[in-house]
């Protein structure tokens, strides 16, 4: 679907920071005039009109708060959350030496925070026991009553971030009377930031430890805890729920069968051209940033070690591990693992379902981006049925 760009990319990335104005994480008309000023494919203009967007925004979030403006603060510096981290996206060349970039996942992690201070049941910042150190986490609840209630416990995927975690899945769930614990794995948001943690392929080492600390929470109902992942998360989830057999049920949004596929099929492209894997980055948007990000997330040095590292990250030979009942999303135009919900769906012999959601109904998108409604709508009443039974 193409919105406001050419580039497949750029008009990706801004129908995502749009598309969370389904739960008060975007105003359209603060994006449409913030993409009117970027040119197409310009990265550093990228970064620099959202970077203002969000500072301005801040700013009013900031404002209102000094006022006592509760509800106006909470708007305000939540959109400006889902801005800074949109500023930040693209500057992957060497995230670990960008001032910019560590200005602004800090300047998006701040204004969160203070946004989540100001929910109506205001949300927890938690740390995970993990290995030696620990993982950022937002306990979000329904109420404060301390009820046991149905909780998913949420992670993204190769570029989420803790925050967005918020507006991708756990403002829906609190209106159907789900808490969540939403974290960062390795190789996610802060972790590879602050931590330098990297991507590992048994993340069943990451969710049993978050498991773990989800099962130590008086809020959670230990019957009915569900594992969702996104988008390379899709993936990870899937692999964890195939040696964690304490979840209730597993949603992977979407199904991913092996991300080293796709990653090689990069690689194979790029060596089919003249100048390689330089001149694809060159001229293609998504290339770029897919290498750069994965440089830094995986701690890898190029293209060739990125596609070593991924080789482990396949649900070949483990998907019928899977015993709990698994909801597998599929989306139509799926950019990144086109046909791999199905196949990962084919390969499950636990309870499933596929939900495909289709170009005609504006679903069509990688993880469903700009169809949050239709998405939790579908994912929710499957959980609905599932966990009552």
């Amino acid at each position: 679907m193409k919105f406001l760009y050419d580039d497949e990319s750029f008009s990706f990335e801004a129908l995502r920071a749009a598309g969370y104005a389904a739960y008060g994480g975007a105003d359209l008309g603060e994006v449409l005039v913030t993409c009117r000023q970027i040119p197409e494919g310009d990265e550093e203009a990228w970064s620099v009109r959202w970077a203002a967007t969000a500072a301005r925004i801040e700013r009013i979030g900031r404002d209102a708060l000094a006022a006592g403006h509760r509800v106006s603060a909470r708007e305000a510096l939540l959109r400006a959350s889902n801005y800074y981290r949109t500023a930040d996206f693209y500057r992957r060349e060497n995230p670990a030496a960008d001032a910019e970039s560590a200005r602004l996942a800090e300047a998006s992690q701040q204004t969160f925070a203070d946004a989540a201070a100001l929910l109506d049941t205001p949300a927890r910042a938690l740390r995970i026991p993990y290995e030696d150190t620990t993982l950022p986490a937002y306990l979000f609840l329904v109420d404060e009553s301390g009820t046991p209630r149905p909780t998913l416990l949420y992670h993204g995927g190769y570029d989420s971030t803790l925050e967005e975690n918020y507006l991708a899945l756990a403002a829906g769930a609190l209106r159907r009377g789900y808490n969540v614990l939403a974290f960062d794995g390795p190789g996610q948001g802060s972790t590879v930031r602050e931590q330098g943690l990297h991507f590992r392929p048994d993340w069943e080492a990451v969710v049993t430890p978050a498991v773990d600390f989800a099962l130590t929470l008086p809020e959670v109902d230990p019957e009915r805890l569900t594992l969702v992942g996104t988008s390379l998360g899709g993936c990870l989830a899937a692999r964890a729920a195939a040696f964690e057999h304490r979840i209730a049920a597993c949603v992977l949004h979407d199904g991913t069968w092996d991300f080293h596929e796709a990653v090689a099929a990069l690689a194979s492209r790029a060596a089919s051209m003249p100048g390689g894997i330089e001149a694809l980055m060159a001229q293609n948007t998504t290339a770029r940033w897919v290498v750069r990000n994965g440089r830094w997330t995986f701690g890898v040095s190029g293209i060739d070690e990125l596609v070593r590292a991924t080789e482990a990250y396949t649900m070949a030979g483990i998907a019928d591990y899977i015993t709990c009942p698994t909801l597998v999303l599929d989306a139509e135009n799926d950019q990144f693992f086109k046909g791999q919900p199905q196949r990962l769906f084919d390969e499950l012999t636990c309870q499933k379902e596929l939900i495909s959601f289709r170009e005609d109904e504006g679903a069509g998108e990688h993880c469903h981006e700009g169809a949050l409604a239709l998405f939790h709508q579908r994912t929710f009443d499957w959980l609905d049925t599932v966990l009552a039974d």
